[in-house]
């Protein structure tokens, strides 16, 4: 497999070129999970990969809760499907939440506070309840417990990872919050196992070609975590040779792919900020020359598979 091959895939297979997808939530569950750190740009990656789904269908989905989004990989927000929000949280949580305790003793928090403020979130989001992030915060303070310096968004992020509770729609420009319980009431149990094959399945077809070390750090997993989910992910998937790295895909996406017309129509691309096409991968300079990185800082340009200074 060339570079240019390799190019194609990626863009072949995170639905950039080529067939794209019908509904926004058919997006999310094909990509395994999307970039959503800033609202904006992420309902524009999903927007991107489906047939013309304008902003206002992208949002219906994430009311009618088909897409949810939380922190369920490397501790960064993410929209997913909610049956997949607890097992992904489940694979990397005790991981995050222990590489936190550092912080938490800067902030002076401590279990005592998580699970004090855990009870009044649940008291006061129970039974269909949505509260703005300031309000959630106005809770804690009512409540003795203080919000300041980050220590309000460190309980809340807590409590996200722990699975009680994950964003809900807009209100206004404000955040919401809900309990995943209830807002994803249909989670799916997997194993340990079952859970890093089906990570790793969904990653390698969504954006292989792809190396062990860019999926180990997308779903923010160890490398031995990694291994185990591509070892336990079956035969679907092969390895192709690109400058002497091994990179992973699915089989049956390899003739697709190289029966894409490589001169398709928009062989130029304005992507948002943060897509999965840049973020989605730990080496980045497959798609984006060094001496380009340092102006990646909103929507990008891309040409024919590489990414050039900002728009």
């Amino acid at each position: 497999m060339t570079q240019t091959d390799l190019d194609l895939h990626r863009l072949f297979n995170q639905r950039i070129v080529g067939a794209k997808l019908e509904q926004s939530e058919a997006v999310v569950r094909w990509m395994g999970a999307i970039q959503a750190q800033d609202y904006a740009q992420a309902v524009w990656a999903i927007g991107l990969r489906t047939n013309a789904a304008p902003l206002a269908h992208v949002e219906q989905a994430i009311a009618d809760r088909k897409i949810v989004r939380t922190w369920p990989m490397r501790g960064t927000l993410h929209f997913v499907p909610p049956e997949d929000a607890k097992w992904m949280l489940q694979l990397s949580a005790a991981r995050y939440l222990a590489m936190n305790r550092r912080r938490e003793e800067q902030l002076g928090l401590n279990d005592a506070i998580f699970e004090r403020s855990q009870q009044f979130f649940y008291d006061a989001l129970k039974g269909g309840g949505r509260l703005s992030r300031p309000d959630m915060l106005n809770l804690l303070e009512n409540a003795g417990i203080r919000t300041e310096n980050q220590r309000g968004y460190h309980i809340l992020w807590v409590a996200a990872q722990t699975g009680l509770i994950c964003m809900g729609p807009l209100q206004g420009k404000q955040q919401t919050f809900v309990l995943l319980d209830e807002w994803a009431p249909d989670a799916r149990a997997l194993s340990r196992e079952e859970a890093l094959a089906e990570l790793a399945r969904r990653y390698f077809t969504s954006h292989g070609p792809a190396t062990l070390k860019d999926f180990a750090w997308w779903a923010g997993l160890t490398l031995g975590d990694a291994r185990s989910g591509l070892a336990a992910a079956g035969s679907g998937l092969v390895s192709k040779t690109v400058n002497e790295n091994e990179y992973w895909l699915a089989g049956d996406t390899l003739e697709s792919a190289a029966n894409a017309p490589v001169s398709d129509p928009a062989r130029v691309h304005l992507l948002p900020g943060f897509d999965e096409y840049l973020l989605g991968y730990t080496d980045r300079g497959v798609v984006l020359a060094s001496d380009h990185a340092a102006n990646i800082t909103g929507a990008d340009i891309m040409i024919d598979g590489g990414l050039v200074p900002t728009w």
